[in-house]
């Protein structure tokens, strides 16, 4: 009883002054809810001094309930009348900002658009920066070496035949349209100090079907970290972390066992796709293991002191079901009615 706010007439009236200053300080709707949880919620001066009224002898009951009920009624009218000034005020300003004149000459010229594979591989980037990661870039006609060799694909193996690369005249050179982004990995193990955390997105080659799932030119993001005790446990948090930014909290990856040169064990991982227009599945997305120790030997790295994974993900392919595109051909041909549909994002 003795910290509590005594009820008088100058407790009252300050109370009252302040809440009136609150409410004719704020500037737009936001602030006067803000303003008037303070000086009207439970925990207000005003709420404090009502509270003590079970406090006061029942003679100056009714003294003291009038003279805390008008204050309330006063602060209730100026809050009331604040917040239909400022209603107005901002019912104002949006319309006159969404205010067109009917009678000026239309623009004849089409507005351009970002389009939604550059949006979707920059949202990548942007999570991996976001974790301390670098983005590494290399470039598209790449030498024999580091698209294969250096990748621990030996001269027999099928990716190295003449159906599946696009090589370039003359054959003598050993050039060739990358036909992954992993050269860029080895180029940057090759080329940056360790530890190394980098994003490689861009364009690959191959000599695919161009129809409603395949194309000849599309985009790969390639991950890899090389440390010191580096395990599948990371690669997996990763993945899920990957998830459940683009395809919000509910999405999860897993790993199923498979085979990739240049990773040992590897794995394909499926994502759980939360809100698939189908409902939700398992859909696969990509491949992924720990890198092989052929490949750390091959840019110089010990395996004994540092180990690492790598994994790579089509991002035409996260593009369609995320955003439920049926034909990959739509992506390429740069129709700008494709682009609309995802914003027109400048």
């Amino acid at each position: 009883m003795s910290d509590a706010p005594q009820i008088t007439p100058e407790a009252v009236e300050a109370a009252v002054v302040d809440a009136l200053a609150a409410a004719a300080a704020a500037t737009d709707t936001a602030s006067l809810k803000a303003a008037r949880a303070a000086h009207q919620g439970d925990g207000s001066p005003l709420a404090a001094l009502n509270a003590q009224m079970r406090h006061v002898p029942k003679e100056h009951k009714a003294e003291y309930g009038k003279l805390v009920g008008a204050a309330r009624g006063r602060v209730n009218q100026a809050f009331a009348a604040r917040e239909e000034e400022l209603a107005q005020a901002e019912l104002a300003a949006r319309l006159e900002d969404e205010r067109i004149d009917i009678t000026a000459v239309p623009s004849r010229t089409r507005t351009g658009a970002r389009h939604p594979m550059s949006l979707l591989q920059e949202q990548i980037s942007d999570i991996f920066v976001g974790m301390g990661w670098e983005i590494a870039e290399g470039p598209e006609l790449e030498h024999e070496w580091f698209n294969f060799d250096a990748l621990n694909l030996d001269e027999d193996h099928p990716a190295r035949q003449m159906q599946d690369t696009f090589f370039v005249d003359p054959v003598e050179r050993h050039l060739v349209m990358r036909t992954h982004t992993s050269p860029v990995q080895m180029r940057s193990m090759l080329e940056r100090e360790l530890p190394i955390y980098v994003l490689c997105p861009g364009k690959v080659y191959r000599t695919d079907e161009f129809d409603a799932t395949h194309l000849p030119v599309f985009t790969q993001a390639e991950g890899l970290v090389v440390d010191k005790g580096i395990t599948m446990a990371h690669l997996k948090g990763t993945l899920d972390h990957l998830a459940r930014e683009l395809f919000g909290p509910e999405a999860k990856t897993r790993l199923r066992t498979n085979y990739f040169p240049f990773t040992e064990p590897s794995a394909e991982f499926d994502l759980w796709h939360p809100t698939f227009k189908g409902g939700a599945r398992w859909i696969e997305w990509g491949g992924c293991g720990m890198v092989n120790p052929h490949v750390l030997r091959a840019a110089g790295i010990d395996p004994e002191v540092y180990s690492g994974f790598a994994f790579g993900i089509g991002i035409e392919r996260a593009l369609m079901f995320r955003s439920d595109v049926q034909d990959m051909r739509d992506m390429a041909e740069g129709d700008v009615r494709f682009s609309e549909q995802f914003g027109m994002v400048v």
